[in-house]
């Protein structure tokens, strides 16, 4: 993957933003280490309505984008088949890193077997039989936008960074 590229988010209501258009921004190793570390992850599609839907999914940070699976006919797994983009996040609000992109359901069951070692590694278990016998979904988010906040840093506003693929 080629780095993305660090600027600052787009925050119109906030006066005090920094002078120096880089400083303080994250580094995309920084979001990469919370991507892959975080173990719950909130994902964020879009009813066919256009309501808004949230939940909690398992997943992994593999091959450059986030993967994870879900039944056929889950609301997550309809409202992607409606709308072709989505959200994820990981779990810590204080160090959250956001990614902004686009699912693509991975239909090859060879790769659901690779998909299944790296989950299996992270999470215990075995995940390809159970994908197998539910005839479960697998997606690639490959990202388009994300975002990084860290509570801890010195300065907020500073390390308030966005990242472009």
């Amino acid at each position: 993957m080629i780095e993305p590229k660090a600027s600052r988010p787009y925050w119109p209501d906030f006066a005090e933003m920094p002078k120096d258009p880089e400083k303080g921004l994250k580094p995309w190793s920084w979001a990469l280490e919370r991507l892959e570390k975080s173990h719950n992850y909130w994902i964020a599609t879009t009813r066919p309505d256009g309501r808004p839907h949230l939940m909690l999914v398992w997943g992994i940070w593999w091959q450059d984008a986030f993967w994870f699976s879900t039944g056929p006919n889950t609301r997550k797994a309809k409202n992607i088949a409606a709308h072709l983009h989505c959200s994820i996040a990981t779990e810590l609000a204080d160090e959250a890193v956001i990614v902004e992109g686009k699912p693509q359901e991975i239909p090859e069951r060879s790769i659901w077997k690779q998909f299944a070692t790296v989950y299996n590694k992270k999470y215990g278990g075995d995940l390809e039989p159970l994908l197998i016998s539910s005839g479960g979904n697998v997606y690639k988010v490959t990202p388009r936008t994300a975002f990084g906040q860290d509570e801890h840093a010195a300065n907020f506003a500073e390390s308030a960074t966005r990242w472009r693929f």
